[in-house]
């Protein structure tokens, strides 16, 4: 058997250096990068989308709401508010991360920092009392950013351990460990707050330590992403004009550089921008439905906190089926189609969602959104990645991630702000119809062959 890794020491001028050639396909280096999702997944599920939305609702902010520039806010508006903050803050660095990162081949170094820097935030919300909202917005943005950042790099690999016969199925395959790994502990912390009465801790307790354990998680996880997953080390040279300055400026300055260069030559690329813009547009309405629908369900349906936890851990666990069965219906029909079929489920979705009243209505609705979501997620990830530079796939999926947090900005400010203003969500809830709509339609117009062959002429 060929090892999947090779050594070979090439003439430069320092004798010391390396370049390492990698095969595609290594089932180590795929365990070890779906073993990520299964880490982060903790947080986003039990922290970002069930505990902290219901506890920074009933338990932090104040019954009468925040008082902030003269203006009285209430926690599900502060909430859509702290969402798009966090992705307004990647948007900011999230490209020039990325190109710094193909040059130096230090994906790898700038996950594993994300990771560990997101699950210590994570780990410190236990610290957040009733009435420590800024505490809490403050931990919770930090960790947002790192889990968002983390995963600009976790998506980068995709390309450079898949072939690209098997981009959807691996990219599928990640979104099942993350669904499965997400539902475990979820599951647990699910217990924990359920069983708090009969270990002798209030529920306000249970919830601050299965915010921290989900933080535990995600550190402990990832553990087996930084054994298994290897990367190509193939360091370029620093240009001349960069050698004189400090490494970190030399770096700085080459990435925002490479960014400025490669959105001018993305914008060429028809089809490539063309699917880039219709995700946007979509994946504002699916992000915009996750982040709030336990703080909806708890305000606009008066759900308790179990009805809503149960409810999804439901969704992550038809997730793990979802995401698979979009993967083998992607092979049959292709991921473009695939993920038409989701857009079509997921105006269903929306539509159903502004005339639920009953928790049993919300769970059906779980159910439905739990098959799309992971379709979409893992669809979309593996549709763009055939569609890029395998060589700057940091630098492009940094830009695939500036774009949907660029989007992910104003779908849940909208939500606030429609909150705001009408005293309801039901109407924001319904309004997403329209993302849903758009991206179906500019999607339509994306041709996957005509974008391969616009790849296949990039160069820097």
């Amino acid at each position: 058997m060929v090892s999947a890794w090779h050594a070979h020491a090439l003439t430069y001028p320092n004798p010391l250096r390396v370049i390492y050639f990698f095969m595609k396909d290594d089932r180590k280096s795929i365990f070890g990068w779906c073993m990520y999702d299964w880490a982060n997944s903790a947080y986003i599920t039990t922290v970002g989308v069930a505990l902290l939305p219901i506890y920074f609702r009933e338990g932090i902010v104040p019954a009468e709401g925040v008082a902030l520039f003269g203006q009285t806010f209430s926690a599900t508006a502060l909430w859509g508010f702290m969402v798009g903050g966090a992705a307004l803050l990647v948007f900011l660095f999230a490209p020039v991360l990325g190109a710094i990162a193909d040059f130096s081949s230090a994906k790898k170094r700038l996950l594993i920092g994300f990771a560990y820097s997101g699950s210590l935030f994570s780990t410190l919300l236990f610290l957040c009392s009733p009435g420590d909202v800024w505490l809490a917005v403050a931990l919770y943005i930090s960790t947002q950013v790192c889990f968002i950042g983390g995963n600009v790099f976790y998506d980068a690999f995709l390309p450079q351990i898949a072939s690209e016969d098997k981009l959807d199925t691996v990219s599928a395959r990640g979104y099942a460990f993350g669904y499965i790994g997400g539902s475990l502990q979820f599951g647990i912390s699910l217990a924990l707050v359920a069983m708090h009465e009969s270990i002798g801790i209030s529920q306000v307790m249970a919830i601050r330590i299965a915010m921290a354990m989900a933080g535990f998680w995600w550190a402990g996880w990832t553990v087996l992403t930084l054994i298994y997953l290897k990367e190509d080390r193939t360091e370029q040279a620093l240009p001349e004009i960069y050698r004189h300055r400090p490494k970190f400026f030399a770096y700085l300055s080459l990435g925002i550089n490479r960014t400025i260069a490669t959105a001018k030559k993305v914008g060429h690329f028809k089809h490539l921008s063309l699917f880039v813009i219709a995700y946007m547009v979509y994946n504002d309405g699916a992000h915009t439905v996750t982040s709030m629908a336990t703080i909806y369900g708890s305000e606009e349906l008066g759900l308790s906190a179990t009805s809503l936890m149960v409810t999804l851990l439901l969704v992550q666990v038809v997730a793990i089926g979802g995401a698979l069965l979009f993967g083998k219906l992607a092979t049959r029909i292709g991921a473009k189609r695939a993920v038409m079929v989701s857009l079509v489920l997921w105006t269903g979705v929306v539509i159903y969602g502004y005339f639920v009243q009953t928790a049993t209505e919300f769970f059906a609705l779980g159910m439905v959104v739990g098959i799309v979501l992971g379709g979409i997620q893992a669809l979309s990830r593996s549709f763009y990645g055939a569609m890029i530079p395998e060589n700057a796939s940091a630098e492009f999926y940094g830009f695939f991630s500036v774009f949907s947090k660029f989007s992910a900005i104003w779908g849940p400010f909208t939500f606030g702000f429609v909150k705001q203003i009408t005293g309801t969500a039901r109407l924001a809830i319904i309004s997403l119809i329209v993302f849903f709509i758009v991206g179906f339609i500019l999607l339509a117009f994306v041709n996957e062959e005509k974008a391969k062959a616009d790849r296949d002429k990039f160069a820097f």
